[in-house]
């Protein structure tokens, strides 16, 4: 393909893109289709020659529309939001153009330093301490990792290295498998299946622990976790909290945690993937409150701020850690100017990284911080709005404290009913949700996940919902 035909190409898909995601609320939600729907539809082989764009542009809804479940539609409320803007799908376009692999500063120093003073930008508008950010002069800053699991895992193994040197310090004699033997870490029992997956990945022991009656772990619970844990010879090591739970959204209490890490010695990572967005807001800062207290800091922009997946903002305040437990140094990797800027590659697990900076770029310059934020007040309202809905139906409870955008709810009643409620909903294809269980009760997730959505489309949703409960309620009577 020659630049002309480029160009005609890019053109066409740029206006497809548009109409496909201004008229998404007109698509079923989720497709009809069967596992393994695709085979057919596509020839055996590869073609020997080439076909015409326009020819792919044809197959399009055929092949990959019939089976996409559309994310953005503003029908859609299940999981959390992933994030979606135009400025940020240019971006993505220019970085495919540039096509570098940034591991280091000299493999394309543009994309290295526009991620540093990006992480900066972020950083600021959430409000983070200085000592996270780069522009501090010291060794901290930020860096972009493709997920939050990706996150949780440097950090851990992050801890993990620091962990096994001090305590080398103090105990010579002791092998790293030893030391290993011995290290533990800890998170709330709601935390997200990654934490667990990062402790089987670092090869430690993990602790889940319980949290109070708002779902939030508590500094006495760490405590005395930990202070049991000593009396039987193991090393506390890494603590993950919090903020907004996968399943409601709940906050651990962060400064009471931060205060028994800073007793300990211990490493705290904070895990705000999805609600970390809502901090750009200064409203909602109370909910990290005692952030300070932490090593490592890591949300989403890809979830709830307008920068397509992938997009993991972490900060460090001492990344010497990682990249000494991450540190391989081939000659081939070398260049002149090293140590002078922040080689990425010894802050993730990959080697590779693509321009994801530019995203970020785009999108803050093209809406600004005051339309990003009205973007999360909106989407909160419109959760409170679902709240206030369900609390005019005495059919339904919330079960949950609303404080973003999700909403917890259930109709009143056994599980089972909730089940068979959440089977009626998802099977009239109109409208999409996932539920939830804590302590054997059994909920659905209404999330506010499009930019499209709007309040008509929450009442829509809801009257859906009522429909749905309708049926259930005469078919169970």
């Amino acid at each position: 393909m020659e630049a002309k035909e480029f160009k005609e190409f890019a053109k066409a898909m740029t206006d497809y893109i548009a109409e496909y995601l201004e008229n998404i609320r007109d698509r079923q939600v989720v497709p009809s289709v069967k596992p393994g729907y695709l085979r057919p539809l596509v020839p055996e082989q590869a073609p020997e020659k080439p076909e015409p764009w326009t020819a792919v542009m044809a197959d399009i809804e055929r092949v990959v529309m019939s089976g996409v479940t559309h994310w953005h539609s503003p029908k859609f409320h299940a999981y959390f939001p992933t994030a979606n803007s135009y400025p940020s799908i240019v971006a993505d376009m220019l970085s495919g153009a540039i096509a570098c692999i940034g591991f280091s500063w000299i493999a394309s120093p543009a994309c290295t330093e526009l991620e540093v003073v990006m992480m900066d930008w972020l950083g600021q508008m959430l409000g983070l301490p200085e000592e996270f950010l780069a522009r501090s002069g010291g060794e901290a800053g930020g860096v972009i990792q493709g997920t939050a699991s990706e996150a949780t895992l440097v950090a851990l193994l992050g801890a993990k290295s620091k962990a096994i040197n001090l305590t080398k310090e103090q105990h010579p004699e002791w092998t790293d498998v030893e030391i290993l033997s011995k290290l533990v870490g800890y998170c709330n029992k709601q935390a997200h299946s990654s934490v667990e997956r990062a402790g089987l990945l670092g090869g430690v022991k993990l602790r889940f622990l319980h949290p109070d009656s708002k779902r939030s772990l508590r500094g006495d619970t760490l405590r005395d976790a930990i202070k049991e844990d000593i009396q039987n010879g193991l090393i506390p090591f890494y603590v993950v909290a919090t903020l907004g739970t996968t399943s409601t959204c709940a906050f651990d209490a962060l400064d009471e945690i931060g205060d028994v890490c800073r007793e300990n010695d211990i490493w705290l990572h904070i895990d705000a993937a999805y609600a970390g967005s809502s901090f750009i807001c200064p409203e909602y800062r109370y909910l990290m409150k005692g952030i300070e207290k932490a090593d490592s800091f890591n949300f989403n922009p890809h979830k709830w701020l307008l920068v397509n997946f992938d997009c993991s903002a972490m900060w460090l305040k001492q990344p010497r850690w990682i990249v000494d437990a991450f540190n391989v140094d081939p000659l081939y990797l070398k260049y002149d100017q090293q140590g002078s800027a922040p080689d990425y590659r010894h802050w993730q697990i990959p080697l590779g990284r693509r321009f994801r900076s530019l995203k970020l770029w785009f999108v803050l310059r093209l809406y600004g911080i005051e339309n990003l934020q009205k973007y999360i007040r909106k989407h909160i309202a419109l959760a409170h709005f679902f709240e206030k809905l369900c609390g005019e139906d005495e059919r339904f409870e919330v079960v949950e404290e609303v404080l973003m955008g999700l909403v917890c709810f259930r109709l009143k009643g056994d599980n089972d009913l909730n089940k068979a409620l959440l089977r009626r909903i998802n099977g009239r294809g109109k409208i999409h949700l996932v539920p939830s269980k804590i302590d054997d009760s059994y909920f659905l997730r209404f999330a506010i996940c499009s930019r499209f959505c709007e309040e008509s489309d929450i009442q829509e949703s809801w009257e859906e919902i009522k429909a749905s409960a309708s049926d259930v309620l005469a078919e169970n009577k």
